[in-house]
């Protein structure tokens, strides 16, 4: 008779992969073509990175660093999560390597949990509550948290030793900028890690306590994941809180450190965000946080809140208009499609992560 309401049918109940273990299926169990799954799989594993495997590149692309690296990366690897179920695993899938920009969507979440809390409200300048002199000029004094995360504050300043203007050779490397005239706060979007870093200082702040704690206790502990993980700051990112030196971390690893972290723990962390923010009965992320973070900025191309998104179909390029990603460099990427109960994780590749995921919905039942 339970089931007759469909409140303990598997459709109705979606599954939450318990710490330390994650459910297998066969393509066949859910109804997937096995040889076309095969086929996007082969592919995804010939579209290895060019990326330096010893991280030679790095500084010659990003610019001098400022936090430490790993000697070598892992190959290109990946999961496939369907109906929360591993349906494809390849490459070393738990080596801890940097992900890059992803990072960016995991502040998104810290930034989730501040809301939750009461901790912030996202259009409230954040000099209202931040008072170590990094919102103190006219200018910083109107930025709020929603343009931290939408990337439109055009804060103006230093962080860490790297100017928020992206001017210097040496500092910024391939990714140096010609100076601009800024515009007003909430009117310009620019994806710039030096702003990113400060909406990451200010996180710190709030809370009280280091990002990485936050994120720990918050989030990764409440959705099982691992203790390999690893957030790591720069060298001179260390600020005083309560009389003891803590490190702020930053939002990707354009200048060394950045999150350490494995493909599982990648996956763990694109299901929350699958599932509305909600983790087995518990809702990690408020629901509405998880929609307004997932709808495009004004000025933003196709970008939300620390998520590229795929409303006009260019991020994701035959992926649904509710598609979205985290994207790292080399490249790292999380790809969601809520309408096939998708969660892609591929990392180390060449080319759009849609090349791969669209492969992986031709196979999936109609």
């Amino acid at each position: 008779a339970a089931c007759a309401t469909g409140a303990s049918t598997p459709a109705s109940t979606p599954y939450f992969p318990p710490a330390g273990e994650w459910a297998r299926k066969s393509p066949a169990e859910l109804g997937i073509d096995a040889k076309v799954l095969a086929a996007a799989v082969q592919f995804a594993q010939a579209q290895e990175t060019r990326r330096a495997v010893d991280f030679s590149d790095q500084e010659a692309t990003f610019g001098s660093r400022l936090g430490s690296m790993p000697t070598e990366r892992a190959r290109t690897n990946g999961l496939v999560i369907y109906k929360g179920y591993v349906v494809a695993e390849f490459g070393d899938t738990n080596f801890v390597d940097p992900t890059y920009s992803v990072a960016k969507s995991m502040l998104a979440t810290v930034a989730g949990v501040a809301v939750r809390d009461g901790r912030i409200a996202l259009d409230e300048p954040v000099g209202k509550r931040v008072t170590d002199g990094g919102y103190a000029s006219p200018r910083n004094a109107q930025v709020t948290w929603k343009q931290h995360l939408q990337q439109e504050t055009e804060w103006e300043g230093s962080l860490w030793g790297k100017n928020a203007d992206f001017i210097g050779r040496e500092a910024f490397g391939a990714g140096e900028r010609k100076p601009r005239a800024l515009q007003a706060p909430g009117s310009y979007y620019e994806y710039n890690d030096v702003r990113i870093n400060r909406f990451a200082l200010s996180l710190l702040r709030v809370f009280g306590q280091p990002v990485p704690q936050v994120f720990k206790q918050q989030v990764m502990d409440p959705i099982g994941a691992s203790n390999r993980w690893k957030w790591v700051p720069y060298h001179n990112s260390y600020v005083e809180l309560n009389g003891k030196p803590v490190a702020s971390v930053s939002g990707g690893t354009r200048w060394g450190g950045g999150m350490w972290i494995d493909s599982w723990d990648m996956a763990r962390f694109g299901y929350l965000w699958l599932r509305g923010g909600a983790w087995d009965g518990k809702q990690v992320l408020p629901a509405s946080y998880v929609q307004q973070a997932l709808t495009p900025s004004a000025h933003g191309p196709d970008y939300g809140y620390l998520w590229w998104l795929n409303t006009e179909g260019k991020n994701l390029p035959g992926l649904p208009s509710n598609a979205y990603a985290a994207l790292g460099a080399g490249s790292n990427t999380i790809v969601v499609s809520p309408d096939h109960e998708l969660v892609i994780v591929w990392r180390w590749h060449a080319g759009n992560p849609a090349e791969f995921a669209t492969r992986v919905i031709a196979s999936l039942p109609r």
